[in-house]
């Protein structure tokens, strides 16, 4: 997997993580009334989540104004600290699937050949309120190539919003993650990612995600995930 790809795995948190792999993209106007200066109001959380929910999603790259691709993931088992996830590309013309373990938090902890110690850091830190935040330390270990990234950032929650999608209309967070990503052969090269996640807690995942991504200054990717359905195994 190519340092790209591992990006937008991170994205998809696809991706994950993708949707992952940073000019920042203009963060979308927040709703009349919401302000960082609102407390937090009460949501009410999705079931535990267990194997056949599913979120699919359209990735749209910013840059060419095209979705790029149509993406299913489904959760295939739940343990007491890992949510394993099955993704599959859809209306691909040969049958494209990936495979990534999250912790309960929906942080990536594996997207082969990519471990994340202790986690890829694009995941939630309940409980959620506006004003919180915490930081972002992981390594990025690649099992095929040796090479090594240290990530450093932090996440924040800076507001809630009601959004809207092809899914319909959802009640969310909304977190800011900004990081740094240097690599450990080769430090001049420097990775910087801004990601706007919405997450919402009614289904237990994010609606929409940007991911911004630059290598030394210069823009590589600026993709928007957005959330087209999704279902509750019952």
């Amino acid at each position: 997997m190519t340092k790209q790809q591992m990006l937008c795995c991170a994205l998809f948190g696809i991706i994950s993580l993708l949707s992952a792999s940073a000019s920042a993209q203009e963060a979308p106007t927040a709703a009349p009334g919401k302000t960082q200066a609102e407390p937090t109001q009460a949501m009410v959380p999705m079931e535990e989540p267990r194997p056949g929910d599913r979120w699919t999603y359209e990735i749209r790259d910013e840059i060419t104004g095209k979705i790029t691709a149509t993406r299913e993931n489904i959760v295939t088992e739940v343990k007491p600290t890992s949510i394993s996830v099955r993704f599959d590309r859809l209306g691909a013309k040969s049958n494209e699937q990936g495979f990534t373990i999250y912790d309960r938090s929906w942080n990536v902890v594996e997207a082969l050949p990519w471990r994340f110690s202790p986690h890829d850091g694009t995941g939630i830190q309940a409980p959620l309120e506006i004003g919180k935040t915490w930081p972002v330390q992981t390594n990025n270990i690649n099992g095929a190539d040796g090479s090594v990234w240290k990530r450093s950032g932090i996440s924040k929650v800076i507001g809630q919003e009601s959004v809207t999608t092809k899914a319909g209309t959802f009640d969310t967070f909304k977190i800011e993650t900004t990081f740094t990503g240097t690599n450990v052969k080769n430090p001049t090269v420097k990775n910087e990612v801004t990601s706007l996640t919405w997450y919402a807690p009614a289904i237990d995942h994010w609606v929409r995600r940007t991911f911004v991504s630059r290598t030394n200054k210069h823009l590589r990717i600026d993709n928007e995930i957005e959330l087209i359905s999704y279902g509750h195994k019952q």
